[in-house]
């Protein structure tokens, strides 16, 4: 899964590139994204927006039109949670708790709701929607006695469902607001569905959902490239 992973970080590597190498053709995106992350699952609280832990990441967005833009980004947090602080009287007399780390390479469509023509002078807002595919790169985990211990690294896909709103702070400077809930592959970012058999004994929880993660946080991107001619798009 490390080899698996080195790869999608030279094909971000990659198309971050090419998309510089075109700055004639379209407008372009690069900037950073600053928040928090947290958990839902088998563990800890069942609040679906409730950041815990920092999380920080790079992004890039090809401006196709006024409407949508191809996107793609490299996120990592740790996702914590504790049983102790869920007002779920069976969690929290079972007391788990576990900690695991979370890198995130995504790319797919945002959708703007409204135009958001950078060329046009003014302040520009828009709500918009993202969704696409993710690769997320976790630690299986196990609980023995009451102690989440790991046993191998393993990567998982995942759906984001991201809304958010963004505006224009100066001609080159977007800034946006944003909340992407992961629905992943696995049950087991918090130990309670181990895949190796040998310790399927430690299992726990409901094996019929699958767990979530979820990135708050801003984004800042500055944009470059000439005018686009959204008309023949």
């Amino acid at each position: 899964m490390h080899a698996i992973f080195r790869w999608m970080k030279k094909i971000f590597l990659f198309v971050f590139i090419l998309g510089l190498s075109k700055l004639s053709a379209q407008i372009h995106e690069v900037g950073i994204f600053l928040g928090g992350s947290n958990y839902i699952g088998d563990v800890g609280k069942t609040n679906y927006v409730n950041p815990n832990e920092a999380a920080f990441g790079i992004l890039y967005k090809w401006n196709k039109s006024p409407r949508h833009a191809w996107r793609i980004s490299y996120t990592q947090s740790k996702i914590t949670a504790n049983d102790l602080d869920s007002n779920v009287p069976g969690r929290y007399k079972r007391g788990y708790n576990f900690e695991n780390n979370i890198k995130e390479i995504s790319a797919g469509l945002e959708f703007n709701f409204f135009d958001f023509n950078l060329h046009e002078f003014g302040l520009k807002v828009t709500p918009y929607i993202y969704s696409g595919l993710c690769y997320t790169n976790y630690d299986e985990l196990y609980v023995s006695n009451g102690v989440t211990k790991k046993y191998i690294n393993q990567g998982t896909f995942a759906i984001p469902m991201t809304v958010g709103v963004k505006s224009n702070i100066t001609p080159s400077i977007i800034v946006g607001f944003e909340v992407g809930a992961r629905y992943t592959m696995t049950d087991n970012l918090d130990g309670s569905l181990p895949k190796n058999n040998f310790y399927n004994n430690f299992k726990f929880g409901n094996i019929n959902s699958n767990d979530w993660y979820v990135f708050s946080g801003l984004t800042l991107t500055y944009t470059f490239g000439q005018k686009p001619c959204y008309c023949a798009q």
